[in-house]
């Protein structure tokens, strides 16, 4: 859901359940007013008239159950469109948490800045030696593994030594988003820089088979048909339909033997 939409909805809510709320309290409050008011009447001397009968819509508890209603399921809509947002606050925390380590460093530490400055100045190679320094002490920094491979696939112009550095990414245990997407990175690399189809082929197979809810799953699938259908690949082969379990063969007693046709 896009932030704008999000934004209005929480105004909107937001003002429904302060509205209905006011209402609510309004009625209620004058509802016991009229009541403490007939209270106060002695019935013995004065038979005050029935304004329910008379005029039902003006009483004030007419629409409580409308306001409290709708106050109900302001903050119902509210409560709900919180909840998602702290669990993919939640969710997008332990995966930063997952994929780039214990220590709760952030991209920002010093020592990838440092590397960042080395990189700006163009010294390449000693960019990458303080990363990869980096990631020896905190191996679960994964986005350090892909900026190495960054480097030397876009400045040093090295696709052999980025896909090493993918092929070494794949091999932790990553959130299935960004294993899905840096696999479909190493497999741009393995279809075009490296003219290894084969491998791409079966790295793309891999993500449907292993991560098939991810979004990069539906990129290879795509990928997938679409080579089929160039008759590039065979096609994947029909499911097997499960085997039929045959019942045990009548046996006849001793002395008997089956009829003859």
């Amino acid at each position: 859901m896009r932030r704008s939409v999000k934004f209005i909805l929480y105004v909107l809510l937001a003002i429904s359940a302060c509205l209905f709320g006011w209402r609510f309290k309004s009625n209620y409050n004058a509802l016991m007013a009229a009541e403490s008011n007939v209270r106060q009447l002695d019935i013995d001397e004065v038979d005050p008239p029935n304004y329910l009968q008379e005029n039902p819509e003006a009483a004030p508890g007419h629409s409580l159950g409308f306001l409290g209603g709708g106050l109900v399921l302001s903050l119902l809509g509210l409560g709900l469109l919180a909840a998602r947002d702290l669990s993919e606050f939640i969710g997008v925390k332990a995966s930063k948490t997952l994929f780039d380590g214990d220590s709760g460093e952030t991209v920002t530490t010093p020592d990838y800045e440092k590397a960042e400055e080395e990189w700006g100045q163009g010294n390449f190679l000693e960019a990458i030696r303080i990363l990869r320094e980096h990631l020896q002490k905190n191996p679960r920094a994964q986005h350090v593994a892909l900026r190495i491979a960054e480097i030397y696939e876009k400045d040093l112009n090295n696709p052999l030594a980025a896909a090493l550095e993918y092929e070494e990414v794949l091999k932790q245990k990553l959130p299935p988003e960004r294993w899905g997407w840096a696999a479909i990175h190493l497999v741009n690399l393995y279809n075009g820089r490296l003219n290894q189809p084969d491998k791409a082929i079966a790295l793309l197979r891999r993500i449907d088979a292993e991560y098939g809810e991810t979004a990069a799953a539906e990129k290879a699938r795509t990928r997938l048909a679409q080579l089929e259908s160039e008759g590039i690949i065979p096609p994947a082969p029909a499911p097997e339909p499960p085997p039929v379990e045959e019942s045990p063969a009548f046996k006849l007693p001793p002395g008997f033997a089956p009829k003859k046709k």
